[in-house]
């Protein structure tokens, strides 16, 4: 493993860029807006500590515990004759499909920041704005150059190493990140009619969550609570391997969800606000992000300058994500196969990465490849990942890991609700995406 981090502060800023990506500026809004607002928003935060704060604080103590990535880390905390180690070629699996995921969003916020620079949505309506989307959903060549130029951002960022390259980028990023968003946000809650925007997103209202089932909607905010997090079982395990003996591991889980959470909270009061102020469906699904807000930025005052910050900041949060999904692999590839440099198999990642997401840039593929990735890989890599710490590998050792660093012994409590609670909730989770056939 490489060096760690020059500072718990660059730690969490690192931690927090993993976890805040387009799961929480871009998904989060739009599935609030979809199932009613606050008392969804309620039901998200309950899921966020009894599931994502656990299992975060679970990864950085594999981590910690193991000094290894997550191919490493099974080797040295399973119990000797224990198989569970096979996880780790699920987790390594998540991690790439994630990849080609995020490589392939990321190429469109470049390409739609590119399209604000120029003032290509200048005086267009709605529907020739959609037209502008349908046109490079059926553009490969155009999503290939974009996907390329993610791809090679982080190739160099991850090849510059953790405390020159990802921390050093990542901390810029998370920063300006978190002043764009709350710029945004100010510009929405100050649009005519906003504040209906802002009651339908802090003011409870049952009637609105159950409009599409109760079951559905719980499962909804349990699923953006795994999906927000990053929680598909290795994430986090990398960098906890990069975390001092001295620092206090639940401190800095709870700062890295606190900055989650923040993001995807400002994020909605972005969006929200100002949907209701031009009355759209606040619920319009991933076409809000490339449809419905260029529509609504073309007529507002500063609205084009407002789209270049709006889309700069989402290729932020998609890239910091994405160089943790770069570590992660590498990391794991490394300890598979020592011989390789880091160079190497950065260049294998980005290779498999552009290789794989070329084949799946077109809508009717790419489709089909994130139901795979949304209904199969992450919530049985997050289940497989549980059961996995939870029950398989050791717990004194976990425990130590948790508890290293911290001026009080809190290990107890959180193993049993990660035995005892987090792990049920993640089989039943499971079960509701295979069975049902529901995208998380």
């Amino acid at each position: 493993m490489q060096h760690g981090f020059s500072s718990r502060l660059g730690f969490i800023l690192v931690s927090a860029g993993c976890a805040i990506g387009l799961g929480n500026v871009w998904r989060f809004p739009y599935i609030t807006g979809k199932y009613g607002g606050a008392t969804f928003v309620l039901f998200y935060l309950l899921f966020l500590i009894i599931l994502g704060l656990p299992i975060v604080l679970c990864e950085f103590a594999v981590g910690r515990g193991s000094r290894m990535s997550v191919a490493g880390s099974f080797d040295v905390l399973e119990p000797k004759g224990a198989k569970w180690h096979v996880y780790k070629y699920v987790a390594i699996a998540g991690n790439t499909l994630l990849m080609m995921f995020y490589t392939t969003i990321s190429g469109w916020m470049v390409y739609y920041f590119l399209q604000m620079i120029k003032g290509t949505f200048n005086g267009l309506n709605a529907s020739s704005i959609g037209d502008v989307f349908t046109t490079l959903l059926a553009d490969p060549v155009t999503m290939t150059g974009c996907m390329v130029f993610t791809v090679i951002s982080c190739f160099c960022v991850c090849l510059m190493g953790i405390q020159k390259g990802v921390e050093r980028i990542t901390k810029v990023m998370m920063v300006l990140l978190i002043i764009l968003m709350v710029a945004l946000a100010v510009n929405s809650l100050l649009l005519p009619n906003a504040s209906k925007g802002l009651e339908y997103y802090l003011l409870p209202d049952w009637n609105r969550f159950k409009a599409h089932g109760v079951s559905e909607a719980i499962f909804a905010a349990m699923g953006q609570a795994f999906f927000s997090l990053s929680v598909t079982g290795s994430g986090m395990i990398v960098y906890g391997a990069y975390l001092s003996k001295d620092e206090d591991v639940v401190g800095v889980a709870r700062h890295t969800a606190i900055f989650d959470t923040i993001a995807a909270v400002v994020a909605a009061l972005v969006i929200i606000p100002a949907c209701f102020s031009y009355g759209v469906d606040v619920g319009a699904g991933p076409s809000l992000l490339f449809v419905t807000l260029p529509t609504i930025l073309q007529n507002i005052p500063l609205g084009r300058l407002f789209a270049i910050i709006l889309y700069i900041a989402m290729i932020f949060a998609g890239v910091s994500s994405l160089q943790n999904m770069f570590e992660a692999v590498a990391e794991s590839l490394l300890h598979q196969f020592p011989k390789l440099s880091r160079t190497a198999v950065l260049i294998i990642i980005g290779v498999l990465c552009l290789g794989c997401g070329i084949g799946m840039e077109t809508i009717s593929k790419w489709g089909p490849w994130m139901d795979i990735v949304s209904i199969y890989i992450i919530p049985i890599g997050a289940t497989i990942g549980a059961v996995s710490w939870f029950y398989v590998m050791k717990k004194d050792e976990l425990l130590e890991a948790v508890n290293c660093g911290s001026k009080k012994n809190r290990g107890t409590l959180w193993y049993s609700i990660g035995r005892y609670l987090y792990v049920p909730l993640a089989i039943v989770l499971c079960a509701v995406a295979l069975f049902k056939h529901i995208s998380f």
